[in-house]
């Protein structure tokens, strides 16, 4: 596969265009590695390593609270990963990836208040073709301190 392709497909110019294809470009390389069939624990670990390896600020399980009129519950959910503090990455090992996925991935963004998210499935081969959606929060929802 031609990495230049790959970046033609999934990465359009604006924001964070260049850290989502520094994560692309470590994604194709944990799957080029470890090929499919593994546990997503086992595809998390490596990615952090392999951002960490490439320069990256990554924390692992991130707890995001959320907030509902006065209630406060803490620990509502886990990112998998949050790459330099602003990208989220959600990963999965499915067959496809599904609507319920991607409401994830938008609900971690809403809560966390981060711009911009990747949701990669390392089932799909090859990753950067067919296993990689992008996402962008373009504005905050009002609702998102009162839900």
């Amino acid at each position: 596969m031609d990495s230049n392709e790959s970046a033609e497909v999934y990465v359009e110019a604006g924001p964070f265009s260049e850290l989502t294809w520094s994560v692309i470009r470590a994604g194709i390389e944990v799957q080029k590695r470890l090929g499919t069939g593994l546990l997503e624990s086992a595809y998390e670990a490596c990615l952090a390593y392999e951002l960490a390896l490439s320069g990256h600020t990554v924390e692992r399980q991130v707890s995001v609270s959320i907030r509902y009129r006065d209630l406060l519950v803490p620990n509502a959910f886990r990112m998998d990963l949050l790459d330099d503090g602003i990208l989220v990455l959600e990963l999965k090992v499915a067959e496809a990836i599904t609507k319920e996925h991607e409401a994830q991935v938008l609900s971690y963004l809403r809560f966390s208040e981060k711009p911009a998210g990747l949701l990669m499935n390392f089932t799909l081969h090859p990753i950067a073709k067919r296993g990689i959606k992008r996402f962008l929060l373009t504005s905050l929802p009002s609702s998102v301190a009162s839900v």
